[in-house]
């Protein structure tokens, strides 16, 4: 495997928030202390206050990928290239337009999520 994995979420409660940009999900705590393992860019360690630019607290469901690359839904739900982590299934708000540019500038795919 040799990758690094992503820190598991510690409690899921009401404090979980999953990552607008891949849906990694992990605490509030856990994001202020040592980021997104799939989006460094966005420098959440560096700056606490953009927790809430790029992470929700409002998603559906959760799945834990152990071997992301190998896994058929990692596949389907497009998270196969990220680090071994809890993943949020949906979210349903998206980036900023300001993160999103910032996503452009880094050359890092943003796949808005779809409207139903």
């Amino acid at each position: 495997m040799g990758e690094v994995a992503a820190q598991i979420p510690t409690s899921f409660g009401h404090e979980l928030r999953a990552c607008l940009r891949c849906r990694l999900v992990k605490t509030y705590d856990q994001f202020r202390d040592s980021g997104c393992e799939n989006c460094p860019f966005f420098k959440i360690e560096e700056d606490p206050e953009r927790i809430v630019d790029v992470t929700t607290p409002n998603f559906n469901g959760t799945i834990s990928m152990m071997d992301p690359r190998r896994s058929w839904a990692a596949r389907w739900l497009r998270i196969g290239k990220f680090a071994p982590g809890c993943y949020a299934l949906a979210v349903s708000e998206t980036l900023s337009e300001d993160m999103q540019s910032l996503c452009q500038e880094e050359r890092v795919q943003y796949i808005p999520p779809k409207r139903i």
